[in-house]
């Protein structure tokens, strides 16, 4: 069973796939078609520097129309502007070490549905809020005390 006082170390998905601030949107655009993830880090010489959305990236294509004129101009834009310029800096973060509970709180005040984990700086992980149902699903059911 998951214990809400336990690190989110334990329910966290490790290692996830990163780009760089200066990866064209390109790349971005074929690991959201190609993943079913809806959030990636930005990480710069292994330092998370900001993460962005699906949402934040839709947002960003939005107005384009599905004909081939606009898939052309589509494909031109994702190749000339990069992860820096759409991404959401001064994201909150989380330790390894850090008690689910404390997630839980984080993603109810906040609108946010992923928090990246790291350790000195270091991108270790990400939390999503897909990670708590899933474990709550698998295990059926969640406690609140130190066993």
């Amino acid at each position: 069973m998951m214990n809400l006082l336990h690190p989110i170390s334990e329910i966290m998905t490790p290692n996830p796939v990163t780009v760089s601030p200066d990866d064209q949107l390109i790349k971005i655009d074929h690991l959201f078609k190609e993943n079913r993830f809806h959030h990636v880090p930005v990480v710069e010489e292994g330092k998370l520097v900001g993460i962005v959305s699906k949402s934040d990236f839709l947002f960003f294509k939005r107005g384009f129309n599905e004909s081939s004129t606009m898939e052309k101009m589509e494909e031109v834009r994702l190749r000339n502007y990069t992860t820096k310029d759409i991404m959401t800096k001064g994201v909150a973060k989380l330790s390894p070490k850090d008690k689910i509970n404390v997630a839980l709180e984080i993603f109810k005040v906040n609108i946010f549905h992923a928090i990246p984990v790291v350790d000195d700086g270091r991108l270790v992980g990400i939390l999503t809020t897909l990670d708590i149902i899933n474990k709550l699903a698998e295990d059926k059911g969640a406690i609140s005390e130190y066993v």
